[in-house]
């Protein structure tokens, strides 16, 4: 059984995710300790139950020690297979958090997962995010991947639904191209006005195409009748991106120009991803080779990095003027 200290490093649930992924598709039994040892409140919360829960379901995982507020559990995975799976954490736990835990070890078998909770939630990437940053880098190496916002969730009711279809695909190593850069915007609401879309997108458009001198595209989703009242605004140019969340008493304009300001000073930082794309790749170019740069090595990429070379998996990170990763 090999054992994970949770507490290293990034010391968070990411140990958690990288873990259960790489064990699934290696078919290496582990028992992750001191789970979320470096946090305000250690052990398993829903989300991070879910997200074990969905890679079980990719390979019939035996799970030991799978409650709320445990710090230590065992998983032993099964056969990769295709399977259509659901899970609900009960809270606004983070969608894109649990996909990233499911679709690297869902892409060597295929199958589909319809996940609850919120689409867009502090400290975690948007689900447009996924669509517009992730998504595409993989499906240029040859993934098939449908994502589908059905419902969209914000803290602290949650109610959102995202159901992703993917394909069975033996990848191209990883590679971000060198070509004329595509700027866009979404900005997206719940139960609020419908001029709120529009004032936060006009205002992170503004931003970019002032500050980056390139044209940027904006799309709206205003959306009425869900669980919760939230907004949004994700901004991607390339294979950068930046989210920001609306919140009570932040005009909208304010929400779209964070955004764009995110995004600003990533296209600034240098390299070829941004930072938080550096580390999400990590385990598709260690599993399918492959090779980028960004502008600074990230804890959350350190703790990638080590903990996927102790899979079998090793990733070289050279820093110069950037910092590039290789498999």
């Amino acid at each position: 059984m090999f054992v994970v200290d949770g507490s290293c490093l990034e010391g968070g649930g990411q140990i958690l995710r990288v873990a259960i992924a790489a064990s699934a598709i290696s078919a290496t039994p582990v028992t992750v300790t001191r789970i979320r040892e470096n946090r305000p409140k250690p052990g398993l919360a829903p989300q991070h139950i879910a997200a074990v829960r969905a890679v079980a379901g990719t390979c019939d995982a035996e799970c030991d020690g799978l409650q709320p507020r445990s710090r230590e559990i065992t998983f032993t995975p099964g056969r990769l297979r295709r399977a259509d799976i659901t899970v609900d954490p009960g809270t606004a736990g983070s969608i894109p958090l649990i996909l990233q835990a499911w679709l690297p070890v869902a892409l060597h078998a295929g199958g589909s997962i319809e996940v609850r909770g919120g689409t867009e939630v502090a400290w975690s990437p948007t689900i447009d995010y996924l669509e517009y940053v992730l998504t595409p880098v993989l499906r240029r190496a040859g993934a098939s991947i449908d994502i589908d916002v059905l419902d969209r969730g914000y803290y602290p009711r949650g109610g959102g639904r995202v159901r992703v279809r993917v394909e069975p695909a033996r990848l191209r190593p990883i590679a971000i191209p060198e070509e004329e850069p595509v700027c866009g915007v979404i900005s997206c609401s719940s139960n609020l006005p419908g001029h709120v879309t529009g004032r936060q997108a006009a205002a992170a458009k503004n931003l970019l195409e002032r500050d980056l001198n390139v044209p940027c595209t904006t799309t709206l989703d205003h959306r009425e009748g869900g669980a919760g009242v939230g907004s949004s605004v994700t901004a991607w140019m390339g294979a950068k991106g930046a989210v920001a969340l609306g919140k009570r008493g932040l005009p909208a304009e304010k929400v779209g120009r964070m955004a764009a300001r995110g995004l600003v000073e990533e296209g600034r930082g240098g390299g070829a991803v941004d930072v938080h794309l550096a580390d999400q790749l990590l385990i598709y170019i260690a599993c399918y080779g492959g090779e980028y740069t960004t502008h600074t090595l990230s804890m959350h990429a350190k703790t990638a990095c080590w903990l996927l070379a102790e899979f079998g998996y090793p990733v070289r990170c050279r820093e110069d003027d950037v910092v590039e990763f290789s498999a």
